[in-house]
């Protein structure tokens, strides 16, 4: 696919859907758009057609075009800076609300959610896990990673400083790793577009970790303020590790509180 047809294709999936790709780095994009058409085994011209004609097919082509990959404790560095730099000044809120934004199939809300309950603050936390796929939001409702994730995800939870075992928070069922009831009643799984839809509560504590990458600098503007309009007063923002407040038009309203992590807190 060239770039030239990668338009013709985001003005398509606009006019059937009126999803906007057009402010997502071309790049990234145009090699999710190669994959996919690879994995179908189709031309841009049968492509065109087939989301024309069915009306589900595009809601399928912009959930694989979208990014839905994570794991848990993902960054262990990360999570060891949220457990002590982050919860000793969450601790003294009543209730406290958090949102993973661009959950994927929610590996990091469930990283939160078990730190959040050996900190003995999940029973008054509410975590909102969003994403554009509803394919992912699904995977993340049922809580289920293969045994090979779970391997994977019990290295990067003990090097995060976990207290425990990984397995005490999931079971093994059908070769499968199941997490528990417990940590997933106090999860909501919902889908929302970061670059289309408003602010839906007020959060102390936001997680967007590598979503900002795949965006422009201008549709980056826009979710920085949807973010910042989204936190309450000293609520902390969480980026990826390639992602920065710079440019946001917004840096003078955070105080930094990690600057290789990307952890801020607003104070204006």
């Amino acid at each position: 696919m060239e770039y030239t047809e990668l338009e013709i294709l985001i003005t398509r999936i606009r006019e059937i859907s009126g999803f906007d790709f057009s402010g997502y780095a071309r790049p990234s994009l145009l090699r999710r758009a190669s994959r996919y058409l690879t994995n179908h085994k189709m031309t841009l011209d049968a492509l065109l057609v087939h989301i024309g004609k069915d009306g589900r097919a595009v809601y399928d082509l912009i959930q694989d075009l979208t990014v839905n990959y994570s794991e848990m404790f993902r960054d262990a560095d990360f999570f060891v800076k949220v457990r002590t730099a982050v919860f000793p000044y969450l601790e003294s809120y009543p209730t406290l609300r958090f949102w993973v934004a661009g959950c994927a199939s929610g590996e990091e809300a469930y990283s939160l959610a078990i730190f959040l309950k050996e900190a003995g603050f999940l029973g008054r936390s509410l975590i909102y896990a969003t994403d554009l796929s509803n394919k992912a939001l699904t995977a993340g409702r049922e809580g289920v990673f293969t045994l090979g994730n779970a391997r994977t995800f019990s290295e990067n939870y003990l090097a995060a400083g976990g207290r425990h075992s990984l397995s005490d928070y999931y079971h093994v069922a059908y070769n499968k790793a199941v997490i528990v009831p417990e940590l997933r009643r106090n999860i909501v799984f919902s889908m929302h577009d970061l670059t289309g839809d408003g602010v839906f509560n007020e959060f102390q504590f936001i997680s967007c970790r590598n979503v900002m990458i795949y965006f422009t600098l201008e549709l980056r503007r826009k979710v920085f303020r949807l973010l910042y309009d989204s936190l309450s007063m000293l609520g902390f923002l969480c980026l990826g590790k390639r992602e920065t407040l710079r440019y946001s038009g917004l840096e003078e309203n955070f105080k930094v509180i990690d600057s290789a992590l990307n952890i801020y807190q607003k104070i204006r």
